[in-house]
């Protein structure tokens, strides 16, 4: 498994550049379709906007741009060059522009919708998706709220939990935090305990 970039979260960075409004978005998206969908309704939203320019760039290598109506290699290409500068993936980046009247020129628009990007990835932040080991812990019940209590002290991040007979956890944690987990467990437990490990998958963790 490979690491790679994301956006933290969606976000919006707005500002006016010579009267024409510009609102950048930020989404996370694993697939062509997501970014469809969410073009979609965005255009739906922004009606009666100028221009509703985008790029995505997804872990396989997949990337796609759009200048919308905008001179071409002005916008989309501009918002693609940004996204690759910050070298992060599964990410749609969309500007929604109110033309107010004054021509930017190429370079302007080049600027403004760079800035746009740059402004609602900035309000997004970065996270990796980075490997991390998946994890099974069946307990009882009188061992939940201690075992919850210790998790955040030994870099474990509980995903889900089933409630039957027993508790069934879902656990994830880093690869080098492992054998010290496995021990903590253990050790609160009296040695009744150890967690079963599933294997790897990609998980996100802040930067």
């Amino acid at each position: 498994m490979t690491s790679f970039i994301v956006p933290a979260k969606c976000a919006e960075y707005e500002f006016t550049e010579k009267h024409s409004r510009f609102i950048g978005h930020v989404y996370k998206t694993e697939t062509a379709e997501e970014a469809t969908d969410i073009l979609k309704t965005l255009r739906k939203k922004y009606w009666d906007a100028s221009h509703n320019v985008y790029a995505y760039a997804l872990a396989d290598g997949t990337e796609r741009f759009s200048d919308d109506g905008e001179p071409q290699g002005t916008s989309g290409m501009p918002t693609l060059t940004v996204i690759r500068g910050y070298k992060v993936k599964n990410v749609l980046c969309v500007t929604t522009r109110y033309f107010g009247g004054t021509l930017l020129g190429a370079g302007g628009l080049v600027r403004a919708y760079s800035q746009a990007a740059k402004g609602a990835l900035d309000a997004a932040g970065l996270a990796v998706m980075t490997p991390f080991c998946e994890l099974s812990l069946t307990c009882d019940y009188s061992f939940l709220e201690p075992l919850r209590r210790l998790f955040p002290k030994i870099n474990v991040i509980e995903t889900g939990c089933e409630y039957g007979e027993k508790a069934v956890l879902s656990l994830v944690c880093e690869p080098a935090f492992l054998e010290n987990a496995k021990t903590n467990i253990t050790e609160i437990s009296s040695g009744t305990l150890s967690p079963v490990l599933l294997g790897e998958k990609l998980f996100e963790k802040k930067l």
